[in-house]
């Protein structure tokens, strides 16, 4: 795709400082920006960049701000936006949000592995849940899929943890799960669910569901989630080429269908408004925690029966089978000389004399027993 020369930009770091200088929050700055709020996190956290003319309105409001707010120096400990941690309203965003940690104390006591889990299952899993009812139109499958991404990356945590975007790696993999080809094959999941009830969300669920899978998770990515076309591409392992191709197709079978929603901004708000109305709730943390213990902990045992079956069978092969070679049994030799069978004819006069001689013969003398007859 070719791109005109994009507008410069400050640094996230002096973007989110020139924002906090006008007393402007994450919310207030998405409203004049006409974008969402946690597109203006990824923006301030260098994780996104803006596009197009977004990125120009975005250049012009921050230009403004620091015309208006004189430059000072940045603290050197980043606080956290108090209004990340107000509870989620029915009509929240779908894109995954990152975990804030309040800087209060100079010295923080660092997260045990399972807070720091919680914590992340906390912020991530409602609306991953959300995200995956969009690819799937399953709410059961949405909410298995999402256990299933957090029990592995808590069996993998030290590799999670360490991650550039923990939220990221389990979206991924709950993502993987939910498209998994296997769970047309499961009874639970071969009739469909009860659809939406309002009639624009139908069309527009049947209308995703229409669209293959990869570009599906590519229209989601890009317009739900709010990713960049290279960690769109990097994250569903295709080209950037034809990552684009794929995000032009899906829109362009969306907006065959739904003219309005070629409008991206009206796309990501009917993508929220239809996330939203599923009322999709997760499962506890611990929950999570113990459920994928207890499978890790099975699995670890069948397992290790599975080897000790084997290893007893292969001793008890070894101690059954033959210690020496014993040669096969040799095949009869072929006797030379015997007449061939012949099939038996008519007596001849001789035979039959000799016969009745033999009869009459047979019945004479006192060493001969004749059988009774009753």
């Amino acid at each position: 795709m070719m791109q005109t020369p994009a507008t410069p930009l400050p640094p996230p770091k002096e973007r989110r400082r020139l924002r906090e200088a006008a007393s402007l929050t994450q919310a207030q700055l998405a409203t004049r920006v006409g974008v969402s709020r946690e597109t203006v996190r990824a923006w301030e956290t260098g994780r996104t960049s803006p596009r197009g003319r977004k990125r120009e309105a975005y250049a012009k409001l921050l230009n403004d701000l620091a015309e208006d707010t004189p430059a000072v120096e940045e603290a050197e400990v980043d606080t956290a936006e108090v209004e990340e941690a107000q509870p989620e309203s029915p009509h929240a965003d779908i894109v995954v949000v990152e975990i804030p940690v309040p800087h209060t104390d100079p010295a923080p006591a660092p997260l045990t592995p399972a807070q720091a889990f919680d914590a992340l299952y906390a912020f991530c899993a409602p609306s991953l849940v959300r995200q995956t009812y969009l690819l799937t139109g399953r709410r059961e499958l949405a909410r298995e899929s999402v256990e299933r991404a957090f029990q592995t990356a808590w069996q993998r945590w030290p590799e999670v943890a360490v991650d550039r975007d923990p939220a990221g790696w389990v979206r991924s993999v709950a993502y993987e799960y939910a498209l998994s080809p296997w769970h047309r094959f499961r009874p639970r999941y071969r009739h469909p669910e009860p659809p939406p009830p309002a009639p624009a969300d139908r069309v527009l669920l049947t209308a995703l569901l229409e669209l293959p899978p990869s570009y599906r998770r590519t229209l989601l990515l890009y317009d739900g989630v709010g990713l960049g076309l290279a960690e769109m591409a990097a994250e569903t392992e295709a080209s950037t080429p034809a990552a684009a191709n794929r995000l032009l197709h899906a829109r362009e079978a969306l907006a065959a269908q739904l003219p309005e929603l070629s409008d991206p901004t009206e796309l990501h708000r009917r993508l929220t408004e239809l996330a939203s109305t599923a009322r999709l709730h997760a499962a506890k943390p611990p929950t999570v925690r113990f459920v994928g213990e207890r499978r890790t902990q099975f699995w670890t045992r069948a397992a290790i029966a599975f080897t000790v079956a084997i290893a007893g069978a292969t001793t008890l092969t070894l101690r059954s089978a033959p210690t020496h070679y014993e040669p096969p049994v040799p095949l009869g030799q072929r006797v030379e000389g015997v007449p061939a069978r012949a099939v038996q004819g008519a007596l001849s006069e001789e035979e039959i004399q000799l016969r009745d001689r033999l009869r009459n013969g047979m019945t004479v003398g006192p060493e001969r027993l004749l059988p009774l007859s009753r």
